[in-house]
Formats: C-alpha cells, sequence, structure tokens
C-alpha cells in the first residue's frame, strides 16, 4: 500500500485522483469505442479452425521467417519479453490506483487487452521456430522473478507520467520492428501492427489523464514527470542482457535515444508544458528541468553515436550465433 509517510501529498493526490474519475471514465469510453477488438487466433492459424490447411500455413511461415535478420529477431524478443511483464504492470496500476472505482476497471480492462500482446507474439516465434524456447523461457522465468519497482515514491502522478511515456515508447518500438520485419514476412507486420494499434489508444488513455491532473495540480504533476522523464526506466531494463539487446535495436533503427527524443518533444508540446504560467518556485524548477530535457537526450544521442563502432552481438535465444552490426 502507498504511505502518506513516503509521500506527504499523498492525501491530496488521491483526492485530485478521485475529481478527475469522470473524465477518466470518459476516456475509458472512448477507447472502448474505438477500438476493435481482436483475438490472436485471427492473425495465426489454429488447428482447429475450419476451411484452412494448417500444415501448409505453418510451413510457408516458417519459410518466410527463415529470412528474418538477428538483429530483427533480437528485437522480437526483447518486445516478447516486455510484454510478458505484464504482471509487474497490473501489481503496480493496482498498487497506485486502488482496487475499487474507474482506475481498477481500466486496468482490468487493459491488462486483458496487454495480454494478448505477449499471446500472439510468442505463438509467432513459436511458431516460425525462431528462437531457443528454452533459453527465451529462462529468460522470461527470471525476468519476472526478479520483479520491477520503480522508486516512484509512492507518487502515483509518476505513475502516469511513466505510463504516458512508456506506452508509446512500446509503440514505436513495435511500429519499427514491424515495418523492418514486413521485407521478410507481412503476415508478422501485420500482428505488429494490430499491437500498436491498441499501444496507441492506452497512450491516450494515460496521456489524457495525466493532462487532467496537469491541469488541476500542476506544480505536483510538473514535479512528478520531471523526476520519471529525463531517466526513464523502460520495461524490462532488468531482463538479461538488456543493455546489449537495447544496443541491437538501436542500430537496428527500432528504438534509441532518437526515438525517446522525439516522443518527449511530442508529449512536451501535447500538454504544453513550456506553456504553462502561474507556477510555484517547485513547479517553475520542474518545468525548467523538462524543458531542457530534449536538448539533453539529443547530446545523448549524438555522444552513442560518435561513440560507437561495429561490434558483433550473440545470445543464448538465438543459439550463440554471432553477428556484425554497424555503428548505426
Amino acid at each position: 500500500m502507498l504511505s502518506s509517510a513516503m509521500n506527504p501529498d499523498l492525501d491530496h493526490q488521491r483526492e485530485v485522483l478521485e475529481a478527475i474519475t469522470p473524465q477518466v471514465a470518459a476516456f475509458m469510453q472512448r477507447h472502448i469505442d474505438a477500438r476493435k477488438l481482436w483475438m490472436p487466433s485471427e492473425l495465426l492459424p489454429a488447428q482447429d479452425l475450419p476451411d484452412i490447411d494448417y500444415d501448409a500455413e505453418i510451413a510457408a511461415l516458417r519459410a518466410r521467417a527463415q529470412g528474418l535478420p538477428d538483429s530483427i529477431r533480437v528485437a522480437l524478443a526483447l518486445n516478447l519479453l516486455t510484454e510478458e511483464g505484464l504482471p509487474h504492470f497490473h501489481r503496480l496500476i493496482t498498487q497506485y490506483m486502488g482496487h475499487e472505482g474507474v482506475w481498477a476497471q481500466w486496468n482490468n480492462l487493459w491488462t486483458a487487452e496487454e495480454d494478448r500482446h505477449g499471446c500472439i507474439l510468442r505463438d509467432y516465434v513459436r511458431d516460425a521456430r525462431l528462437f531457443d524456447m528454452r533459453a527465451l523461457e529462462q529468460m522470461q522465468y527470471e525476468y519476472i522473478a526478479a520483479g520491477f519497482n520503480p522508486d516512484w515514491k509512492a507518487d502515483p502522478y509518476r505513475l502516469l507520467a511513466y505510463t504516458s511515456l512508456q506506452e508509446k515508447a512500446t509503440q514505436t518500438s513495435h511500429a519499427n520492428a514491424g515495418r523492418i520485419a514486413g521485407q521478410y514476412d507481412p503476415q508478422l507486420q501485420r500482428i505488429m501492427a494490430h499491437i500498436c494499434a491498441d499501444e496507441s489508444r492506452h497512450y491516450q488513455f494515460y496521456r489524457d489523464s495525466f493532462s487532467a491532473i496537469l491541469e488541476l495540480d500542476t506544480n505536483r504533476a510538473l514535479a512528478s514527470l520531471a523526476a520519471v522523464a529525463p531517466a526513464l526506466a523502460m520495461p524490462g531494463h532488468n531482463i538479461a542482457n538488456y543493455a546489449h539487446m537495447s544496443e541491437v535495436e538501436r542500430r537496428a533503427g527500432i528504438y534509441g535515444p532518437r526515438e525517446y527524443l522525439k516522443l518527449v518533444e511530442e508529449l512536451l508540446s501535447h500538454w504544453a508544458i513550456g506553456k504553462l504560467e502561474g507556477l510555484s518556485a517547485v513547479g517553475r524548477a520542474a518545468q525548467d528541468k523538462v524543458m531542457q530535457l530534449p536538448k539533453r537526450l539529443r547530446r545523448m544521442a549524438e555522444y552513442v553515436e560518435t561513440k560507437a563502432h561495429s561490434r558483433s552481438f550473440s545470445f543464448d535465444f538465438i543459439y550463440q550465433r554471432a553477428f556484425e552490426m554497424a555503428a548505426g
């Protein structure tokens, strides 16, 4: 449970979260109205479906998937493992937003939708025989067993700032991986597009919920955003070999500092952070910190790109095959 001893503003924040529940309910209904609910079996052949030659479908899928380069396989593995971390995030949303009311309703709906992402990606990589599944399953087990407990200081605003940033980051990673993979297997690109559409709507929900908090409790919301945004701990950052897998994604043009810079700029613009006025000293300091973030991220991206050099990678889940990647 969240403790006021850890966060002296918690009682006030809970009042704000309660005050915006009508808006949150409207955001959730908008989401439901806009979505077209899909199931994994609609995107991958299932053996018991009528009017389908299952063996032929699987053989064709495996033939296409053989062409996927190892860099894309690594990105798929990281995206899959990240999606399989769902228990961590359901727990965190429950911990920070409660077991009842509209926030709990959203958490359950969001969890049900997110669960399909791990299911469909796991079905695909298994059907396509992309990985040493025992090695991948070991990584998944260790990731779940390690837990995920970000240092959010019992601040529910940080949860919503984080989910706004994280959902957009996840959408970006899936979209770019799908775009590249589509050159080899259009079916995989279609799967990734369905996942991205979900992530886009989830992003809109969290983004607009944080907007509502910014309107009612601007200074505290800015302080929470300033605490989370500069060093976003991506889901799965404690996965074994996460740093190397992330470096593969960066070099492949899937996700890295440049992509994070773009999404931060998008959110700062949407929330009109630079135009907020009448702030307290704490709010102004947080505003300044956040508005300096794009410049800092740009320098970081340039530094990483300047220092990088060609190198080889290998991972257990692709049978320790070594593959070379340019600096990127």
